[in-house]
C-alpha cells in the first residue's frame, strides 16, 4: 500500500491548498445548534426561533445544517427561503408559507383539498392581508408536526411581514413550529466578542439622533409585543480559535499562526469573510500546504473582493456619494475622528452630504463607530470587515488613491509640525493602536502619494519607517517602501544607496531574482557613485542571492576572474565577490587559495577585511582548522562596524555554530551580541529549537520555509532544514515524510555534498532494515565530502558507517571507520564529533572489549548531559543502559526526554527496553494509545506488515495481531480509514490521540 497521492505530504515547495465546502454544522456554532434543537423540541418551547446576525454571519448555513440534522433525527422540515425581489411581491411569503403547510396537513390524503391553496392565491392578486392571515392560521391549525425554515426574512415583502406580526403563534393550536433568520446585530457582548466593532447604542451616538433604524424582517417580527414565548439567538462573530478551526475544516490542513493572524485581521471572525478570503487566496495558489499544516507568505497580497460578493454588493447598492465617502474612508479612517473633515476637503462634498453618507454606510452595516469612543469626533469609524476595505481601496483608480493618500500624508505631517515632533522620529499620529501597524500605514500613504508630497521628507519618512520595521517579519511593507524610494529620488549620489537598500530589502524578502537584478545593475553601470566598502557589499549581495536562487551556472560564473574582469570594480571587490561564489560552491581549497593570493589587496582595511576573513575562517573550519573560526566569534571588529554588518554576521555565526550542534556556544553568542530571539530570521529560530528539543515550534517555521522554498541558510552546510525536519520525522515514525523530503531537496548532477541529507537517509535505511542500502548511502556521501576536502559535518556519516559495519559483523572494516572518525575529533576538538566517537565505539567493541565500550560511555552520558540537548541525551543514555554503563533507571530519564521531543517510535523502543529490564512504564493507557497512534502513522505512511515490523522490531505476527486489536477497538475496517483518520488528525476521535506534541507529553513524564 502507498500513500494517497492527494495526502499534504511534507515535500520542498509544498501543494497548493483546495477548500472543503462540505455541510454541516458550522464551525463555532455548535452551542447554538444544540439550543435551537433543544427548543424547537420542547413541547413548553417557543413557536418561533429567530436566528439573527451581521452579514456574513452564516445564518442560511446554520439553518440549512440545522435542518439536515433535525431530518436525521426524524422531524421533517420544510424550506421556505426569500430571494432578492421577493420584497417588491406582496404577500408572496405568507402565500408560500401557505402552500406548504396546505402540503403537510395532518390526517389522510383524500381529506386535502386544494381550495386554501386558490383562495390563498386569490388573497395574494388582491393584496388581502386579512384573508391571507386568517389563511395562514387555519393551515397552521391543521399542519402535521413540521420545522418550517424561514431563511432571510429581511428580503421578504412588507405585506408578509405583516401577517406574521399579527398572527398570535402562541394562540393558533398547532404543531408547527417556525425557524427564522434575518440580517441583524445582536446586542454589544455578541457584536463586539472579539474585539471588533462598536455597540449598536456608540453607532446610533455618532450617527444622529432620532435616525430611523433600518428595516429588517427580523426587527419587524422581534418587536412584536404579543409574542411572549419568541426566543432570538444571535450568531455572533467567531473567536481566534473558531477562526482558526474554520480555516482548518475549509483547508482540510492547519493553519500555521501567520496565516491564522491574516484571516483573523482580515475578517474579523465574520464566516462569509473568512470564506472570500480564502476563496481568493486559493483561486491564486496562495495558500502552500506541508506536511498537512498550510501556510502562505508573509508578503502574500490581500485578494480583492470580485464583484458579486456580498460585502461588495451591499456597498454597490447605496448611493453615489456613499460609495465616494467609503474609497476615501478605505484610505483615511485611520485618522479618526478627522477622517469626516478630509473627506470633505478631498472629495469636494460638503459636511452635510459627507455625515449623510457615513449614517447611511452605518445603517448598512459596512461602517462603525471607532472603538473606545460613543461620538464620531472622537473616534472615527471603521470598517466592520477589513477585507471589505481593503476591496473598496482597490477598487480606486491610481490617480484617486494617490490624491487621498496624499491628503492622509499631509494631515499627519501637519499635526506632526504642529505637536513639535520630528517627521522621521517619532510615531505617526493616527488612531492605530498597534504603533508598528502606524509606522506601516503612513509608509504606506507616503509611497502611495508619491511625487504629490514633498519628495526629499517622503524619502526621509520611508527610510526611516523601513529601519523602524527592519527585518518585517510580518510583512508590513519594507520592501514596497524601498522601491518608492528608488522612484523618488533622482540625485545619482542618492539613487545608488536607495537602490542598494532595495536589493538589500528584495534579498531579505526572499526576492532573490530582484536583489541579483539591482545588485548586478549596480555593479555595472553605478559603480562610480558607490564607495570600496558600499560595492563590496553589493557584490556579497548579488552573490549569495545568486546561491539562494540555486543558479549554480550562474554562480560558478561569478567564481571566475573574466565575470569580474568586464567590471571597472576595485580590487577588494572581485574577491570577494569570486571567494564567496567559491564558498557557495564548496569549493574551499579555491577559496583559500585566492584569499592567500590576494590578502594585500583585501586586508588594507578593518571595514574591508571583515568578510574575506570570515570566508576564511569558514573555509578552514569545513576543511577541519576551526581555530580561526573560534577566535572570529569574539567579533573584534564589531566598533568598526555598523549595526547592520554585525547583526549579519553574528546570525551568520550563529547559524554555524547551530550547525556544527554546538547549542552552549550559539547561546553565548546571542548573549554577547544581542541577538533577541524575535528578531532571528526562521532558519535560525528552526535551527535553535530543534538542538533544545522543542520539536513541535522547530516544526512551524520548517513547514514554512519549506512550503516557500525558503530553505537556504548562511551555514556552509546549505542542506541544514531538510535534513533537520527529516530527522524529526522519522523520530516520530514518518520514514516514508522524511524519504521524501530528502528527495524533493536534493539537487542533482551538480557534485556538491549534501552529507547531512546523507546521514538522515542512511538513518532512514537503517530503520527499514536496509543496511545495504545504508552502507551505500554513507559511501556516497564521504566520497562527494573528500573530493571537496569537507572534515567538518561527515563526522556523522563515519559513526553511522561504523555502526553499520558492526551491526553486519564486518569488525575490521568497522575499526577502521572509527580510526577515521577519532582524527577528525582529536583534529576539530568538537563535543558533538567526541560524542559521536564514543557510541559507535561502545557499538564496535561491545563484544570484543565491553569494559572498554563501558567506559566510553559513561563518559558520553556526562558529555552529553553538559551539552544540554534532549534527544542526543536521550540516545545516549539508551545506548548506555542498554550496555549496561549505568544503572536501567537511565531509560525513565531517556523516556522522558524523547516525549519532551515528541520521538514516537524512539518512546516505543524505550519502552520495550524497559519491560525487557523488568521497569515499570508510566500510564500504561497512555503508552497504549501512543502503540496505537505509532501504529496508524507507520499504516499512513504507506508502509507493510512487513516493514511495519522492522521499524519496531517485532514479528509479522504480532504487528497484525496489534492491527487487529486496533481496527476492533476503533472501528476503522480498512488501512485506508486508517490513513484518513490520521491526515484528519483530532477530527477524528477514533485513535484516541492526537498528533504527538510535547506539551501532550508533559502531563506523561
Amino acid at each position: 500500500m502507498t500513500a494517497p497521492s492527494e495526502s499534504p505530504w511534507l515535500v520542498h515547495g509544498g501543494t497548493a491548498a483546495s477548500l472543503d465546502r462540505t455541510t454541516g454544522c458550522p464551525v463555532g456554532r455548535e452551542r447554538e445548534s444544540d439550543e435551537v434543537r433543544d427548543r424547537l423540541g420542547d413541547p413548553a418551547g417557543p413557536r418561533l426561533v429567530l436566528v439573527r446576525g451581521e452579514r456574513g454571519a452564516g445564518r442560511s448555513a446554520f439553518l440549512h445544517a440545522l435542518g439536515e440534522r433535525l431530518r436525521a433525527e426524524g422531524t421533517p422540515v420544510l424550506a421556505v427561503g426569500c430571494v432578492p425581489g421577493d420584497d417588491a411581491r406582496p404577500l408572496l411569503l405568507a402565500l408560500r408559507l401557505v402552500m406548504a403547510l396546505e402540503e403537510h396537513l395532518s390526517g389522510p390524503a383524500h381529506q386535502r383539498a386544494a381550495k386554501p391553496v386558490t383562495e390563498a392565491l386569490h388573497a395574494a392578486e388582491r393584496r388581502d392581508g386579512t384573508a391571507m392571515a386568517a389563511l395562514l392560521r387555519a393551515a397552521l391549525a391543521r399542519s402535521a408536526p413540521v420545522v418550517v425554515e424561514l431563511d432571510d426574512l429581511h428580503l421578504a415583502d412588507a405585506d408578509s411581514l405583516a401577517v406574521l406580526r399579527g398572527t398570535d403563534f402562541a394562540r393558533v393550536p398547532s404543531p408547527v413550529r417556525l425557524l427564522a433568520s434575518a440580517v441583524g446585530r445582536g446586542e454589544r457582548s455578541a457584536r463586539c466578542r472579539n474585539g471588533h466593532g462598536a455597540a449598536p447604542d456608540a453607532a446610533g451616538a455618532a450617527a444622529g439622533k432620532g435616525r430611523t433604524p433600518p428595516h429588517h424582517g427580523l426587527g419587524a417580527l422581534e418587536q412584536q409585543g404579543d409574542m411572549p414565548r419568541a426566543h432570538t439567538i444571535v450568531l455572533s462573530r467567531l473567536g481566534p480559535d473558531e477562526t482558526t478551526a474554520v480555516v482548518a475544516r475549509r483547508l482540510r490542513a492547519t493553519p500555521d499562526s501567520g496565516l491564522s493572524r491574516r484571516v483573523r485581521e482580515l475578517t474579523h471572525g465574520v464566516p462569509g469573510a473568512i470564506d472570500a478570503l480564502l476563496t481568493g487566496w486559493t483561486r491564486e495558489g496562495a495558500i502552500r500546504v506541508a506536511d498537512g499544516h498550510a501556510f502562505i507568505g508573509v508578503r502574500t497580497p490581500t485578494p480583492v473582493l470580485p464583484d458579486g460578493d456580498r460585502f461588495v454588493g451591499a456597498l454597490d447598492a447605496l448611493s453615489e456619494p456613499c460609495r465616494v465617502v467609503a474609497g476615501a474612508l478605505s484610505i483615511l479612517w485611520p485618522l479618526g475622528g478627522q477622517a469626516a473633515e478630509l473627506i470633505t476637503a478631498a472629495t469636494g462634498l460638503s459636511a452635510e452630504t459627507v455625515g449623510d453618507a457615513i449614517r447611511e454606510l452605518t445603517d448598512a452595516e459596512i461602517v462603525d463607530v471607532g472603538p473606545g469612543s460613543g461620538a464620531a469626533a472622537a473616534g472615527g469609524w471603521t470598517f466592520t470587515v477589513a477585507l471589505t476595505a481593503h476591496a473598496v481601496r482597490e477598487r480606486l483608480g491610481p490617480l484617486e488613491r494617490s490624491r487621498l493618500s496624499a491628503t492622509a500624508v499631509e494631515a499627519v505631517w501637519a499635526a506632526r509640525d504642529a505637536a513639535g515632533i520630528a517627521s522621521e522620529t517619532g510615531p505617526p499620529v493616527v488612531t492605530l493602536s498597534d504603533e508598528a501597524d502606524a509606522v506601516a500605514y503612513l509608509a504606506d500613504r507616503v509611497a502611495e502619494a508619491g511625487h504629490l508630497v514633498d519628495r526629499d521628507r517622503a524619502v526621509l519618512e520611508l527610510t526611516a519607517a523601513a529601519k523602524r520595521l527592519h527585518p518585517d517579519s510580518e510583512g508590513r511593507g519594507v520592501l514596497r517602501w524601498c522601491r518608492a524610494v528608488g522612484n523618488l529620488v533622482e540625485r545619482p549620489q542618492d539613487r545608488v544607496p536607495a537602490l542598494q537598500r532595495y536589493a538589500k530589502a528584495a534579498y531579505q524578502a526572499g526576492d532573490y531574482r530582484t536583489a541579483r537584478t539591482i545588485a548586478e545593475s549596480i555593479l555595472r553601470n553605478l559603480a562610480d557613485v558607490l564607495g570600496p566598502h558600499a560595492l563590496q557589499d553589493t557584490a556579497n549581495l548579488f552573490t549569495a542571492a545568486t546561491a539562494n536562487d540555486s543558479d549554480w551556472r550562474a554562480l560558478s560564473r561569478l567564481a571566475t576572474a573574466e565575470w569580474w574582469d568586464e567590471l571597472r570594480l576595485p580590487g577588494l571587490v572581485p574577491v570577494t565577490g569570486r571567494a564567496l561564489a567559491l564558498c557557495g560552491l564548496a569549493r574551499w581549497r579555491e577559496a583559500l587559495d585566492l584569499l592567500a593570493r590576494t590578502e594585500e589587496v583585501w586586508a588594507t582595511d578593518v571595514r574591508g577585511r571583515v568578510k574575506p576573513d570570515y570566508f576564511r575562517a569558514v573555509a578552514e573550519m569545513v576543511l577541519g582548522r576551526p581555530e580561526r573560526f573560534r577566535r572570529a566569534l569574539a567579533l573584534s571588529e564589531a566598533p568598526n562596524l555598523g549595526v547592520e554588518h554585525v547583526y549579519a554576521l553574528a546570525t551568520t555565526m550563529f547559524d554555524e555554530l547551530l550547525s556544527g550542534r554546538d547549542l552552549h556556544a550559539a547561546e553565548d553568542l546571542s548573549a554577547a551580541q544581542g541577538l533577541a530571539p524575535g528578531r532571528l530570521p526562521p532558519h535560525s529560530v528552526f535551527l535553535r529549537r530543534h538542538l533544545q528539543g522543542r520539536w513541535d515550534e522547530a516544526l512551524e517555521p520548517a513547514r514554512w520555509m519549506l512550503a516557500n522554498n525558503r530553505i537556504h541558510t548562511p551555514a556552509a552546510d546549505g542542506c541544514l532544514i531538510p535534513a533537520r525536519t527529516a530527522e524529526i520525522l522519522l523520530a516520530r515514525g514518518r520514514t516514508t515524510s522524511a524519504r521524501r523530503l530528502l528527495d524533493s531537496v536534493r539537487d542533482r548532477g551538480e557534485g556538491r555534498p549534501q552529507y547531512s541529507l546523507d546521514a538522515v537517509e542512511a538513518e532512514v535505511q537503517r530503520v527499514l532494515g536496509d543496511p545495504d542500502g545504508a552502507e551505500k548511502t554513507l559511501r556516497r556521501g564521504l566520497d562527494a565530502a573528500d573530493a571537496h576536502g569537507h572534515v567538518a559535518g561527515v563526522d556523522e556519516l563515519w559513526a553511522a558507517l561504523a555502526e553499520v559495519y558492526a551491526e553486519r559483523g564486518h569488525t575490521g572494516a568497522a575499526l577502521t571507520s572509527l580510526e577515521r572518525l577519532e582524527r577528525i575529533s582529536d583534529r576539530t576538538g568538537s563535543g558533538r564529533t567526541r560524542l559521536r566517537f564514543l557510541l559507535a565505539s561502545a557499538r564496535v567493541l561491545r563484544q570484543d572489549s565491553p569494559g572498554t565500550a563501558r567506559d566510553g560511555l559513561r563518559e558520553a552520558v556526562d558529555l552529553a548531559r553538559s551539552r544540554s540537548q534532549p534527544f542526543e541525551t536521550a540516545v545516549t543514555l539508551v545506548a548506555a543502559a542498554d550496555a549496561g554503563a549505568g544503572p536501567p533507571t537511565l531509560l525513565h530519564e531517556a523516556y522522558e526526554l524523547f516525549g519532551r521531543t515528541g520521538s514516537a517510535l524512539a518512546r516505543f523502543r524505550t519502552r520495550a527496553a524497559m519491560r525487557e529490564a523488568g521497569i515499570t512504564v508510566p500510564g500504561r493507557a497512555r503508552a497504549t494509545a501512543e502503540n496505537e497512534r505509532l501504529l496508524a502513522t507507520l499504516i499512513a505512511e504507506g508502509l507493510t506488515n512487513r516493514q511495519i515490523a522492522t521499524v519496531l522490531r517485532l514479528s509479522e505476527d504480532a504487528v497484525a495481531n496489534r492491527l487487529s486489536r486496533l481496527f476492533a477497538r476503533t472501528g476503522l475496517r480498512s488501512r485506508t480509514e486508517v490513513v484518513t483518520a490520521v491526515l484528519t488528525g483530532p477530527a477524528d476521535r477514533r485513535l484516541a490521540l492526537e498528533p504527538w506534541s510535547s506539551s501532550s507529553a508533559a502531563h506523561l513524564v
